[in-house]
């Protein structure tokens, strides 16, 4: 094998694949049975090595608090953000710091336990490829936040991989369909339902450019919840036809014969669910796929909203498509099948495994990096605003929603108070107008030069690289001094869902428009009020009385308008104080019109 050897990664929720390219050709690797899907899934047995992949299946359900699986979803994630309801196993961790899974005694981080996936798709590759692999391409879903994907990364190192790029699942699955598909200036949806997360890019090629024209998903939706909602049902059913049945829907048993049924109904219109109960007794009920669809399908509709923004964002009708395609195991389900037919007005393209297109377009990634696939550039998106908090505590975007990445931006700030020797950058990622309401991605404070209010100049640039990691860099331009921050702790970054902060930004827009108008209006008041009230000192006796009294009454309007939060009261207050001091600002010009004079001796 060529020394500049990469490989292509799809570290799934549920299972896991790993491809090479081969000749021009991207090919996935079996593992020594012949199998190219390798179960996402970690067994600790009490003494010996972990057991990783299908041979830790079984565990599932014979030793289900020492087995991981979807373990995915915690990546990046902090305690008490976790939903362990579906989980058999414990979780743990420091409060508010990074969770970790629980086995016995010992506790393991996300990464530690994704690392021993990846390590067993190293060996199964340098088994079949007959050469050493030390460096990869790795997948992540479209709306893994910056921490998320630098476990990801983290993952990677721990399993002995240097992580060349870390690319988006619907892009890379676009790679897969595209190559050799689509025609130039083509405009394609990917709608990637995998067991643990949703995403829906619109992508454009052109002339072997593929850029994301838009993104958008929710990271906790995906098969895992489909198998939730059957499992319930399932013990819904079973609890009335034997009252005394009390299995939790969370078991494993129960769960892995929703995952049975819910495969065999893709194909099946009918099966029979088998559940082996106390004493030996097994209980058995029929389902029909037109009973399964009813009951998953609130969990399947929560997809369309996403498709109808990731359009509204790319601004193009469902007619401008060239094609639909889909992506993750959940996706053969006829239900899906028929809801992406009725968002996007046509038939999906079903050509591609949805198992293996995003470890496929992974392997051509890593060949466009290594030389073996030219002609093609993959211009990647970032799916929220990113910025910092300014004064009033407002958002200031440096880098919006949707920019074409790799990218940097920056901007010029400067100090709010007079005397002020630090400067404390609040980085957040967004859609709302105030930055509290925006998640935090990290902060930090770099010194300057004290001086009046206004005179310091901090530039602050953001840069997001190939893998969509986010540095930050502060320097006071008047000395020089400057950090870099790489915003990638876990403990730094909410996990919260991309789609909410979406959805909260489209409900609030009109409130958070309003709030940063008041804002805005309430920075411009307190500006105003000491600044009249050195004018007046400065006029002295030359103002009249009566302008003073005036004068006098408004500022106390405004004051009075800022205990409030009427933002038309403010408005006015301030717009009359601006009226009523022309008078003021005409006689201070006039006296250092005449002072000027003076001491040219002129006068």
């Amino acid at each position: 094998m060529p020394a500049d050897l990469i490989v292509g990664i799809d570290l799934g929720t549920t299972n896991s694949l790993i491809g090479a390219m081969d000749a021009g050709f991207p090919i996935l690797l079996a593992d020594a049975e012949g199998r190219r899907l390798t179960p996402s899934v970690v067994y600790f047995p009490e003494s010996g090595e972990p057991v990783v992949g299908r041979a830790a299946e079984p565990s599932r359900t014979r030793a289900p608090e020492r087995t991981v699986y979807s373990v995915k979803r915690l990546m990046g994630t902090r305690t008490g953000e976790v939903d362990t309801a579906d989980l058999s196993y414990r979780t743990g961790g420091a409060a508010g710091g990074p969770a970790r899974v629980r086995i016995g005694a010992e506790e393991r981080s996300p990464e530690e336990i994704s690392a021993l996936v990846l390590k067993k798709l190293k060996a199964d590759a340098e088994r079949a490829l007959g050469a050493a692999v030390s460096r990869a391409v790795v997948t992540v879903p479209a709306y893994f936040n910056d921490a998320q994907r630098q476990a990801t990364k983290t993952a990677g190192e721990l399993a002995g991989l240097h992580v060349e790029r870390i690319i988006n699942e619907p892009t890379a699955a676009a790679l897969a369909y595209g190559l050799d598909k689509l025609g130039d200036r083509s405009k394609i949806a990917v709608y990637d339902l995998g067991g643990g997360t949703f995403d829906i890019s619109i992508l454009e090629l052109n002339a072997g450019v593929f850029q994301v024209l838009s993104t958008n998903g929710n990271t906790r939706l995906g098969g895992d919840d489909i198998d939730t909602a059957l499992a319930e049902h399932l013990a819904r059913q079973l609890a009335a036809m034997v009252p005394e049945f009390n299995l939790n829907p969370a078991s494993p048993a129960l769960r892995a014969e929703a995952r049975r049924v819910k495969i065999e109904l893709s194909d099946a219109t009918e099966t029979q669910a088998r559940i082996d109960y106390k004493n030996h007794r097994t209980l058995f009920t029929r389902l029909t796929r037109a009973e399964f669809e009813s009951v998953v399908l609130p969990v399947v509709e929560k997809t369309r909203s996403h498709c109808l923004r990731a359009l509204a964002d790319a601004k193009l009708a469902p007619g401008e498509l060239d094609a639909v395609i889909l992506v993750g195991g959940a996706t053969r389900m006829p239900l899906v099948r028929a809801l992406v037919a009725e968002i996007f007005g046509r038939e999906p393209d079903t050509s591609q495994n949805p198992d293996e297109a995003v470890a496929l377009g992974a392997t051509i990634q890593a060949g466009i990096l290594s030389g073996a696939v030219r002609g093609v550039v993959l211009l990647d998106i970032t799916p929220l605003s990113l910025g910092i908090e300014t004064f009033g505590g407002l958002t200031n975007v440096i880098i919006p929603r949707n920019t074409t990445i790799p990218t940097k931006a920056g901007e010029m700030f400067t100090n709010a108070v007079a005397g002020q020797r630090t400067v404390r950058i609040h980085v957040v990622q967004g859609e709302r107008e105030k930055a509290a309401d925006n998640w935090t991605l990290g902060a930090f404070e770099l010194d300057f030069t004290a001086g009046t209010r206004g005179s310091a100049r901090v530039g602050v640039q953001f840069e997001i690289d190939t893998d969509g990691i986010l540095h930050v860099l502060a320097r006071d331009t008047k000395t020089g001094e400057e950090k870099v921050v790489e915003m990638r702790s876990a403990v730094d970054v909410s996990d919260a869902q991309v789609e909410q902060m979406i959805a909260e930004s489209v409900d609030h827009a009109f409130e958070d428009y309003h709030a940063r108008l008041l804002v805005e209006t309430q920075l411009k008041s307190r500006e105003m009020l000491p600044a009249v009230r050195h004018a007046l000192e400065l006029a002295g006796a030359a103002l009249p009385i009566d302008a003073r009294a005036n004068i006098d009454a408004l500022t106390a309007e405004v004051a009075a308008a800022l205990e409030g939060e009427d933002l038309e009261r403010l408005k006015a207050a301030n717009a009359a104080l601006d009226a009523g001091t022309q008078e003021l600002a005409t006689l201070l010009m006039e006296q250092a019109m005449d002072e000027a004079l003076e001491r040219r001796g002129v006068v």
